[in-house]
């Protein structure tokens, strides 16, 4: 079993990667496949944050870099920038994790949130798509990729 133990700091090529859905990114240890099927441990401080794109070093030198999982998100699509600050001001209110691309707000599925968000005129739907959530302003998460 290959032992993931750190970041790699330096742009750099990647050896293989490494899927994980959003839940699993936030694991400091965790037994994981590598997309090219081989066995690892991730062993890395406690609080780190993995985010797409985020290089992590083996003990042998081995690279992985880091993907984001397509999984179960609820999708809103829209042109007014005004009302999707609106949609995302609820929805922080509501202390929901909300990934804010342009033009487009993902969140986890949830109804109640999804029939607030249609109150205020959107149209949210349901996709299966990478989720990257914007860090929180006070949770002490770093930044990294």
């Amino acid at each position: 079993m290959l032992r993931i133990i750190g970041r790699h700091s330096a742009p750099a090529r990647e050896d293989t990667t490494l899927t994980l859905a959003r839940d699993q990114r936030t694991r400091s240890r965790l037994r994981v496949d590598l997309d090219d099927g081989t066995e690892a441990g991730l062993f890395l401080p406690r609080g780190t944050l993995l985010r797409e794109g985020d290089l992590l070093v083996a003990e042998d030198g081995t690279l992985i870099r880091i993907r984001a999982a397509a999984e179960p998100v609820s999708r809103v699509v829209c042109d007014d920038p005004l009302l999707l600050a609106r949609a995302c001001y609820h929805l922080g209110n509501r202390h929901a994790e909300v990934q804010i691309l342009a033009g487009e707000i993902r969140y986890r599925p949830d109804h109640v949130l999804d029939r607030m968000l249609v109150g205020l005129g959107l149209r949210p739907e349901a996709a299966t798509l990478p989720f990257e959530p914007e860090n929180g302003a006070f949770h002490g998460h770093e930044r990294h990729g």
